[in-house]
């Protein structure tokens, strides 16, 4: 069982997050609901942008791990940039208060409207991934005068041994240009005259718990920035893409974030280039619960049920990835253990937060902490089954705020026309 420590952990059996009980919090807010620990979020922030230390760079937070404006506006006070993928993205960005000259747009499908709205807005570099969408910059560009700094996302052919859901930097994969191609499309590139083709980038997959994968691509990258500008390509800015993973399994090693930073500043100090990391679920994973309640213990001839409130429509990672998040009594309490599926009121059979799993032996009313759900949690929350999605809460030591209210049933149905 993975054992809380830091901002979560247990005071005389009780769950805290920093200094509040979360119990407290569940009870005035309600369950599920998602909590975040503001010292969490900013402290793994530090860890990459002070293990860089002096070398030039951007830490670009990746919004589509968790795109809270509350979280955003936290982390633009810090000093992040921020890497996007949709036009949406970068609302949000700006609603929070982000630079939008510290802004990446990344992505395989930008539309015309998306990238005439980052034009408008002035971000800092479109990392594009084809050279049809170049020639959509190039235009949209040319039609307002202005010349974009752009990037092209190498495929640097390097397996990072993640899930193949969010692995992205082999062959196969439809991200990026092959990197034995992407000399030709540079060279090409110089044609277009409102272009900047200053940035060489590469991101090769999430949830990468062996950083060797990363610091390979690193080089290889490093290698092809030199070659091009051998060539007269000025490129000035180096983009490593994100990818760190984050402990889910009690046997998960995470990475040293800052040791990883310390690697990239080794190799890259002196090479004249602005470096740009985009990490995400490493930022914000671990800062995050997710707060449930049982319903109804149900047992089979084969199978024993702990049945609760929260569902696949408020995390979906356990049914799209069968990913493992640990779930932990919000109190403990010595009633041994069971093996059960904990399952949600959603009408399918793959609704689940976990299976064939060994846990707290738990009643109806307890509370039920599932962990490391601060990424990619309620980015991908909906409303199926007609469900409201839950809240956000915000924890800064011993006071707390919802930074996104629970949905009601109204809010179902607005935008639709009877």
């Amino acid at each position: 069982m993975l054992e809380p420590s830091g901002v979560f952990h247990y005071r005389d059996g009780a769950l805290f997050c920093e200094e509040t009980a979360v119990a407290d919090i569940a009870a005035r807010a309600g369950t599920p609901c998602y909590v975040y620990s503001r010292r969490a979020i900013l402290e793994r922030f530090r860890d990459y942008d002070e293990g860089l230390g002096d070398l030039p760079h951007r830490i670009c937070y990746s919004v589509k791990a968790n795109s809270n404006v509350h979280v955003l506006s936290l982390l633009a006070r810090a000093g992040a940039g921020f890497d996007i993928v949709s036009g949406g993205e970068l609302f949000r960005v700006l609603k929070a208060g982000g630079d939008p000259s510290g802004v990446v747009f990344s992505g395989v499908g930008k539309t015309a409207e998306e990238v005439e709205y980052a034009l408008d807005a002035g971000i800092f570099a479109f990392n594009c991934e084809s050279e049809a969408e170049l020639a959509l910059v190039d235009d949209l560009a040319a039609r307002r005068g202005v010349k974009a700094c752009v990037s092209l996302r190498v495929n640097p052919n390097v397996d990072a041994g993640a899930h193949p859901y969010i692995s992205t930097g082999l062959r196969e994969h439809k991200f990026g240009i092959d990197i034995t191609e992407v000399e030709g499309v540079y060279e090409r590139a110089q044609a277009f005259r409102h272009l900047a083709t200053e940035g060489v980038g590469c991101h090769i997959g999430s949830q990468i718990l062996e950083p060797t994968p990363l610091l390979e691509a690193a080089d290889r990258m490093l290698e092809l920035a030199h070659r091009l500008r051998k060539k007269g390509i000025p490129i000035r800015h180096l983009d490593l893409g994100g990818g760190l993973g984050v402990r889910y399994r009690p046997e998960d090693r995470a990475p040293d974030i800052r040791q990883f930073a310390a690697e990239i500043r080794r190799r890259m100090e002196g090479q004249g280039l602005l470096v740009l990391l985009e990490p995400g679920r490493s930022i914000v994973g671990e800062a995050g619960v997710l707060l449930t309640r049982v319903l109804y213990r149900k047992r089979t001839q084969s199978r024993e049920f702990v049945v609760v409130d929260a569902a696949m429509n408020d995390l979906l990672r356990p049914s799209l990835y069968r990913s493992h998040h640990e779930i932990l009594p919000v109190r403990r309490a010595a009633r041994g253990r069971i093996r059960a599926d904990v399952v949600g009121p959603v009408c399918e059979s793959g609704d689940f937060l976990a299976l064939d799993r060994e846990l707290d032996d738990v009643l109806p009313g307890d509370l039920l902490a599932v962990w490391t759900a601060g990424a990619y949690g309620f980015v991908l929350a909906s409303n199926y089954n007609s469900r409201p999605r839950p809240p956000e809460i915000l924890v800064d030591g011993s006071q707390w705020r919802i930074i996104r209210a629970r949905e009601t049933y109204p809010d179902l149905v607005r935008g639709e026309c009877p």
